[in-house]
């Protein structure tokens, strides 16, 4: 056989042809040193994603009521007890405990208002056909009593809002604070009733 130098031999050929497969082979051992591919980031991603809504939702709504009427259950408590830690944040506000020691601590004629017109009311009900004279006597009792309860709730507040004024400045009366309403609805209370409890079982214990 005669040698050609312009011809190449059979055996360089098949070294040419094995440098891929010994890479693929490479490759397939790198993977399989891993034991997996790569994830994408969006797989990985989707993976963590959390749904945000609930998959039961009646479920959910069920126990949020729960956590809301069992912190209403707390905060009434706490008001029965006077704890003022554990109250609704209006009425831990410094202003608003002075409001109820200042109330508490006096003889307030709106405390009666209330039952006092009920039975007003329904004697009137009840005498109305039989002595329309003893009718005109008591609406005449009912509303001077009434201008008695309004009279004195006028000065009750002007003495308190002097007394928050100096104690904590004009936030304590300011409109948005209704310190105004807060101290006549609770003064045409019943003491024993009002809520938060009062903090001394007695009148006459003034706040400082």
């Amino acid at each position: 056989m005669t040698w050609n130098p312009f011809k190449k031999t059979t055996d360089e050929q098949p070294a040419e042809q094995d440098e891929p497969a010994a890479s693929k082979e490479s490759g397939a051992k790198i993977t399989e040193g891993k034991g997996r591919p790569t994830p994408k980031r969006k797989e990985a991603q989707a993976r963590n994603l959390r749904p945000l809504v609930p998959k039961d939702r009646q479920a959910s709504a069920k126990a949020a009521k729960q956590r809301i009427r069992a912190k209403e259950d707390a905060e009434y408590e706490a008001m029965q007890n006077g704890d003022v830690r554990h109250m609704p944040k209006s009425e831990q506000l410094p202003w608003r405990v002075y409001i109820r020691d200042y109330v508490d601590a006096r003889y307030n004629l709106g405390e009666f208002f209330i039952p006092v017109i009920v039975v007003m009311m329904v004697v009137m009900m009840v005498f109305s056909s039989r002595s329309p004279q003893a009718v005109i006597v008591l609406t005449i009792l009912m509303y001077a009593y009434l201008f008695a309860v309004i009279i004195d709730i006028v000065v009750m507040w002007h003495k308190l809002k002097k007394k928050l004024v100096a104690k904590f400045g004009d936030r304590a009366v300011a409109r948005g604070s209704r310190s105004c309403m807060y101290a006549w609805s609770r003064s045409i209370q019943i003491r024993r009733w009002r809520l938060p409890k009062p903090t001394s079982p007695k009148r006459g214990n003034w706040p400082d």
